[in-house]
């Protein structure tokens, strides 16, 4: 995707989340369990001055956030930090230089994908929290979406802080899975110490199949489905292998 597509998708995805959240700030949150939407509005809020600094003196401030945002109001704490994140979009370039926990990726257009990609999770959360029907998400963004949580999240993740998933990995015989919707495919396989992930469905079969349109594959692997509603995602394989999946990518993302 394109810097400003992702800009675009981030104010899109903005504007949902501040039209749903003003109606019930109270509500839990079932795809965050312990917040309610008001603590959903002040995370995201905290996330977006966080990389506005981490763009701004290029590195990222710990430990996060200053005690002082907990006297903010959410509403108008998410307005401030959203205007300040969107002025330092700005005023500079995708390849300027800026700090970011991802290694292979020190630039402001790391932030711009990551940001798009945290406001339509987090847009999801507040639609499920507040009982509105979730926007349907753009397929490019949902695709991408996939592959920055496979990628960025869990592969790095796996390579860079093995010890986190050492205990779920530790016993895997070396699985193969296949990830594939409308227009792209993704090969994973697994094993002690280890989470590869390979551009295309590949000729040979896998021990797991997930596949769903953009949208549901996004929501199915950010284990943002809404309980009691069917899923959009069909999954063959054995459980046991299936789970091994789920919790990496739920380590990766916590």
């Amino acid at each position: 995707m394109e810097h400003s597509r992702y800009l675009d998708c981030l104010a899109a995805d903005f504007a949902r989340l501040r039209a749903v959240v003003p109606g019930a700030p109270t509500a839990a949150v079932p795809s965050c369990p312990g917040w309610t939407v008001a603590d959903l509005t002040r995370h995201v809020g905290e996330v977006y001055l966080h990389k506005t600094l981490a763009m701004r003196e290029g590195v990222e401030t710990e430990p996060w956030p200053p005690a002082e945002l907990a006297d903010e109001e959410p509403l108008a704490l998410l307005d401030r930090a959203y205007a300040g994140l969107r002025d330092e979009f700005a005023a500079r370039r995708p390849q300027d230089p800026a700090g970011s926990w991802y290694g292979p990726d020190q630039t402001v257009g790391f932030w711009a994908r990551r940001m798009a990609q945290e406001t339509v999770i987090h847009r999801i959360d507040a639609e499920l929290g507040t009982g509105q029907p979730v926007t349907p998400v753009p397929a490019d963004l949902a695709v991408d979406g996939v592959d920055e949580l496979l990628k960025v999240f869990v592969a790095y993740g796996v390579d860079e802080w093995a010890r986190f998933f050492a205990d779920v990995l530790a016993d895997s015989p070396g699985r193969t899975y296949t990830l594939r919707t409308d227009g792209a495919a993704w090969r994973v396989r697994t094993g002690p110490g280890l989470f590869a992930v390979e551009d295309g469905a590949g000729a040979e079969p896998t021990d797991v199949s997930v596949s769903g349109s953009p949208v549901s594959l996004l929501r199915w692997v950010w284990n943002r489905e809404a309980a009691g509603e069917p899923s959009g995602v069909t999954v063959e394989g054995a459980a046991v292998a299936v789970d091994v999946l789920r919790r990496c990518m739920v380590i990766a993302t916590q």
